[in-house]
């Protein structure tokens, strides 16, 4: 080891210890089953260029991780995605599920909720709790979040248009049970851009919907430092059909454009920056998988500390979250979709993931039964526990396939990110139609190998077998729908009218206003019971709807 080396890693084991004060390690000594001891990293004793390309976990560029000793110190938030019928319903699949061990709650709302209309609204005639819960009004947002103590639990929510309603009906409810705002954990999606590229729940024009995401940096920044403004998505850009490399760049791309947008707003880089999250896919290609995750960290701190200037290393560092492939579930031998599941959170892993949703094998046929929800919950914690993968850092680093594959993955990245910037940056590039184009002719690629045989999905199209398949499945109550709207009009007419009405018109004067923060309008008109189609109905007079003006 040269003198350099010898310096920075001096360097590196002084910020050790001041982490391990704070995340101390599971344990003083790590050892295998055949009492070799584990060290906390692997490096090369002579090789200059290490330093620069891999450098140390918790070290830019980040390559290996965005902490000194990761999962040696705490293990990644474990995470199921929930959320069907009711909110009563939902409740008990939460507590169910941190009863077995889960250590975030993640929630899926339905439909009419993700575009902004009630329960009652003819859009959401049958689909009112069929692929989420059903939130209308901040009374469902109680009772999805009865006895879970929002000051110990972090919560993820997948929404995007109505995030700032979303949000606003969490911090109410932390208010009603004592937790202020500045103790809450969590991440909204919040991710505008992959709705028009790749899944369609968008209600408002890119820029409103823009400003609206603004808003909630500025406010968040000011009142929830511990949440997650954004959860910048590449998971939906995936399962959409593109590859590895698309998914990662397209949603850099993505987060460039958020940055500047709370730039151009006034907001401060290193202000906002550090509570940016990002959320991968994990699909079956186990070492392209991990080397994506190595890349994309590498890629963003250079973007962060070189082009945006970023002065505090908490904005160079992509945290993110990572869900399993749903699209690479089969409805055919389903039970094969747990060696699947397993090989992809096993990567999310390796690739130093923070935080994993592990889908269950039966998402190809409906929503998942509480047995497949604990079997993927045990996925995760086995890997955890038994495999020894979280006891030393990045363990596949050095590896040299892995390395040569992040380089050519990161190569890939820059590539596809000069292309967007020739078109004037993500927003331009997505309302010209490139990324979609780019996922269409790919997903039209994949098939096309999946129908000749050139591409086996085991179960498919190749080693199949005559089965009935019927398992036991989740199926929500048609009556559901009756009783969510009956519930709705019961608050409509149990509440305070005229209070609502008022904090729905101080909405419309805050969106006729462009340097009026949007958030405490909205927390105001959510903590008297306006639903969430009633204040998205205010903001669709004010901004529009996209594709409709």
């Amino acid at each position: 080891m040269n003198s350099y080396q010898k310096d920075v890693e001096k360097k590196w084991k002084d910020s050790i210890e001041k982490n391990l004060k704070r995340f101390p390690e599971r344990k003083e000594l790590f050892q295998n089953s055949s009492e070799i001891d584990i060290d906390r990293l692997y490096y090369p004793d002579k090789e200059d260029s290490y330093l620069d390309k891999l450098g140390f976990p918790g070290e830019y560029p980040y390559t290996r991780g965005i902490q000194p000793t990761m999962y040696r110190s705490k293990y990644w938030t474990m995470r199921q995605y929930a959320g069907f019928g009711s909110a009563t319903e939902t409740n008990k699949r939460f507590r169910y599920l941190l009863d077995q061990g889960q250590t975030g709650l993640s929630v899926a709302f339905d439909l009419p909720t993700q575009i902004g209309y009630d329960s009652d609204d003819v859009m959401s005639e049958g689909e009112v709790g069929k692929v989420g819960v059903a939130i209308d009004t901040l009374h469902d947002m109680e009772r999805l979040l009865d006895s879970i103590p929002l000051d110990q639990v972090s919560t993820s929510m997948t929404i995007n248009a109505p995030a700032s309603i979303l949000l606003c009906m969490y911090i109410a409810v932390g208010e009603k049970q004592g937790v202020s705002k500045e103790k809450l954990t969590g991440t909204i999606q919040n991710d505008i851009l992959k709705e028009y590229i790749a899944r369609g729940t968008y209600i408002f024009p890119p820029k409103p919907s823009m400003r609206i995401i603004t808003n909630i940096f500025e406010y968040c920044q000011e009142h929830l430092p511990k949440f997650n403004t954004i959860s910048i998505s590449g998971y939906h850009i995936r399962e959409a059909g593109s590859t590895a490399v698309q998914e990662a760049a397209f949603m850099i791309a993505n987060g460039m454009a958020y940055v500047d947008a709370a730039i151009e707003s006034g907001l401060d880089v290193d202000a906002f920056a550090p509570r940016l999250a990002f959320f991968f896919n994990a699909h079956n290609n186990f070492f392209e998988e991990i080397a994506k995750f190595r890349a994309s960290r590498r890629v963003w701190a250079r973007i962060m500390k070189e082009h945006y200037q970023a002065k505090n290393p908490k904005s160079w560092k992509l945290r993110f979250h990572t869900q399993t492939g749903g699209s690479t579930l089969t409805a055919q031998q389903p039970d094969n979709n747990i060696v699947r599941v397993t090989m992809q959170a096993l990567a999310a892993v390796l690739g130093g993931t923070q935080s994993l949703h592990t889908n269950s094998r039966d998402e190809a046929l409906a929503l998942p039964t509480e047995e497949s929800a604990r079997i993927a919950l045990r996925t995760q914690q086995i890997i955890a526990h038994e495999s020894g993968v979280a006891d030393t850092v990045d363990p596949l680093g050095g590896s040299y396939y892995i390395e040569s594959l992040t380089d050519k993955v990161e190569a890939e990245i820059e590539t596809y990110l000069e292309q967007i910037k020739e078109l004037g940056g993500a927003v331009a590039a997505i309302e010209e139609g490139y990324m979609q184009r780019e996922i269409h002719r790919t997903a039209y690629e994949t098939q096309k190998r999946i129908e000749s045989e050139e591409e086996i999905i085991v179960g498919l199209n190749k080693f199949k077998i005559d089965e009935e398949v019927n398992p036991e499945l989740l199926k929500v109550n048609e009556e559901l729908e009756r009783e969510q709207i009956t519930a709705l009009q019961d608050i409509r007419s149990s509440r305070d009218n005229d209070l609502v009405e008022s904090a729905l018109k101080q909405i419309e004067w805050a969106a006729k206003k462009a340097d009026e923060n949007l958030m405490p309008h909205i927390l105001h008109a959510v903590k008297a019971y306006a639903s969430v189609g009633e204040i998205c109905n205010v903001l669709r007079k004010e901004f529009g709807e996209y594709g409709s003006i």
